[in-house]
């Protein structure tokens, strides 16, 4: 499964993302928002959407950040995901990403805008590969990824999933 990984990114032509697993942009919208109510919100206009591949391998995480829109997962091959996270007022949540809804798999999801998450794959010796789409459209200015310290300092009754998931 490993060689299966190693070519998807090859052909994908993926790249080592900050928060851990390999990404591209696939698609950006041709048109940017920038109202008065978007620039409250946001530094500068967006485009109204972007949309990337995402290839986690199970030796990878995606370590826990936030962002300040919402981002939708679709889920594509491998091994099923875990998408963690830790909301706003401070509850944790889990949901499996993948195609076996019998087990409460599912094939798409939205993580909240300022929730703080990250997602890890199921199985061993496999890989993860998503699509994740945000709108408005991903800018780095609106990513923050978090450190173990301060995040054991705010939520310390989530220690085990900071530990795994939370860069150093």
């Amino acid at each position: 499964m490993q060689e299966e990984a190693e070519k998807i990114i090859n052909k994908l032509d993926l790249q080592p993302h900050p928060e851990g697993g390999f990404y591209k942009q696939t698609y950006s919208s041709d048109e940017k928002a920038g109202d008065e109510t978007l620039l409250k919100k946001y530094k500068g206009e967006r485009l109204y959407y972007t949309s990337i591949y995402f290839l986690l391998r199970s030796q990878d995480v995606s370590h826990l950040h936030r962002l300040k829109s919402d981002e939708l997962w679709y889920f594509h091959s491998g091994s099923p995901l875990t998408i963690h996270m830790i909301h706003p007022e401070g509850t944790y949540e889990e949901v499996k990403l993948g195609l076996d809804l019998d087990n409460g798999e599912v094939p798409q999801y939205k993580v909240p805008k300022h929730t703080i998450f990250g997602s890890s794959v199921n199985k061993q010796d496999t890989f993860s590969l998503v699509s994740c789409m945000v709108s408005p459209g991903f800018d780095f200015d609106d990513f923050e990824l978090l450190s173990k310290e301060e995040l054991l300092e705010q939520y310390p009754e989530h220690r085990k999933v900071i530990n795994t998931l939370a860069s150093h």
